[in-house]
């Protein structure tokens, strides 16, 4: 090799590790610049997703809990300290029960203490449940998302059957539409029921 092609190669190297300190000081000066940011936001992650691991774990802790108390009520449910349990741990599944125990036992009372719950299913249940006449039952229907529409259609028309109102009676079956389930039972009130 020619001292001219050292010197090149000597130069490439400088320049190559000129570059390299070059580098180090530019991020030894964005460290130093961020530090406290940098910082900051690893100490923010750590602890959000600490607060996220403690929350879950004691959510799984109250509704285990929540299940222990329901399974104590299901053997006995006379059991006022899993009732009082269950309520303070989960509400909604306190009204569940509550709901489940005032259906078995015909209670209405108890329904018409359900009747403002949070949870969605179960207060269109209670309402469906404390309809007991024609009106109630129609007035339950005519909401938009009643689960048992139909149904409480046809009891209607039923209760109006037997009060001898057949034109009403036909007005509230013919009210189900052809998709409904219960549209063979429609289909036979129609034809034996009302004529």
């Amino acid at each position: 090799m020619s001292l001219k092609d050292n010197i090149s190669m000597v130069k490439e190297e400088l320049n190559s590790e000129e570059k390299f300190f070059e580098k180090a000081v530019m991020t030894e000066k964005f460290v130093k610049k961020y530090k406290n940011i940098m910082i900051a936001s690893v100490v923010a992650i750590v602890l959000v997703v600490g607060a996220n691991l403690a929350y879950s774990a004691n959510e799984n802790s109250k509704i285990t809990a929540a299940n222990v108390a329901l399974l104590k009520l299901q053997k006995d449910s006379k059991n006022a300290d899993a009732l009082s349990e269950l309520k303070m741990l989960s509400p909604n599944l306190y009204d569940v029960w509550i709901f489940s125990q005032a259906v078995a036992n015909k209670d209405l009372e108890l329904l018409k203490s359900l009747k403002n719950t949070d949870a969605l299913i179960l207060n269109d249940l209670v309402k469906y449940e404390l309809a007991t006449d024609a009106a109630s039952l129609e007035s339950y229907a005519s909401k938009q998302d009643a689960i048992f529409k139909d149904l409480a259609l046809v009891q209607s028309a039923v209760i109006l059957l037997n009060e001898n109102k057949i034109d009403e009676a036909r007005n509230k079956l013919s009210m189900i539409s052809k998709e409904s389930s219960l549209n063979k039972l429609v289909a036979a009130l129609m034809h034996y029921g009302i004529k």
